[in-house]
């Protein structure tokens, strides 16, 4: 069984040169699936208010709706690296209520660190959760909490003045005591730049080659959504959502001529083996007191 990296793992990992991967999960199959795979870092993004909960952005995510996934995604990979995102208005409003609302997704979802957006303007929250004892990895660049600032999704970092108040974001952030920074949708110059500067890993999306290590959303690399639209950063590697699609018609189409269910899923009037039911496996009880019965009325399962 493999060890869950921790952040000394993953600055050695920038040091050695060694990618670091990251993916996006929200619930426990997703996270299960990429702990098999072999994802060295699992992010429960607030995207899940895009992805999972149906919003056009991450604003009306919530620090219930955090703590819920990461507590399930945490059931799934429980030798995985779990970064959260602190939601939107859940930091950088008193000192106070950010290490609270940390302290609940460590505490109660079961985080191993957590992501907040900003540079200079959160290094003060990122320093005070550090001192907690909280580890940080920090956001800059394309920063979805502040989407209608930005004035829409665009590619940041594109006119000198912007590149400079990245760089010194991130050098804030590094200097703040945060373990490592994602830097979303800039350009690939000013990213190698950063990832040059910086003694802790650099994670991209959207941010071209240079990084240390990249991050992409679950939904994204497999097309589970409807309709899809294509991202000039991702990568796709399977189309989920036609293959879902398709399946639930083939059921439909199934039910509505009769063709399921067949012989093969009906069961007989002699006694059913109870644990082929459902896959269930019954330990607790004796064989008498699995099964009562009634000459009269056939088995009766207690």
């Amino acid at each position: 069984m493999r060890k869950r990296l921790t952040i000394t793992n993953l600055k050695k990992m920038k040091q050695d040169r060694n990618a670091i991967s990251v993916l996006t999960a929200y619930d426990y199959p997703s996270a299960k699936l990429a702990e098999e795979a072999g994802i060295d870092v699992i992010l429960v993004g607030d995207s899940l208010g895009n992805v999972v909960l149906g919003y056009d952005t991450t604003i009306p995510v919530t620090i219930d709706d955090i703590v819920y996934h990461t507590r399930a995604v945490a059931r799934g990979a429980q030798q995985t690296f779990i970064v959260a995102d602190m939601p939107f208005m859940t930091y950088g409003i008193g000192r106070e209520s950010t290490l609270r609302n940390a302290a609940r997704i460590m505490q109660e979802g079961g985080a191993q660190a957590v992501k907040l957006e900003g540079g200079v303007d959160i290094a003060d929250d990122v320093a005070a959760l550090v001192k907690a004892g909280i580890p940080v990895m920090g956001h800059i660049g394309l920063t979805p909490q502040s989407v209608h600032q930005l004035g829409g999704y665009k590619v940041q970092g594109k006119l000198d003045a912007d590149a400079q108040r990245l760089i010194n974001d991130a050098r804030a952030i590094e200097a703040a005591g945060a373990f490592s920074i994602v830097i979303e949708l800039v350009t690939e110059p000013l990213a190698a730049l950063i990832s040059e500067s910086l003694t802790i890993p650099v994670i991209g999306i959207g941010a071209g080659r240079s990084c240390d290590g990249q991050v992409l959303v679950y939904h994204d690399i497999l097309q589970y959504s409807s309709p899809y639209f294509e991202k000039k950063f991702v990568k796709t590697y399977a189309d989920i959502g036609t293959t879902i699609r398709n399946a639930i018609q083939s059921y439909v189409d199934d039910v509505k001529s009769g063709q399921f269910p067949e012989e093969e899923h009906v069961f007989s009037a002699q006694p059913a083996d109870l644990p082929s039911l459902y896959g269930a496996t019954i330990n607790s009880a004796s064989e008498s007191e699995k099964k009562t019965v009634d000459s009269k009325k056939g088995v009766r399962l207690t």
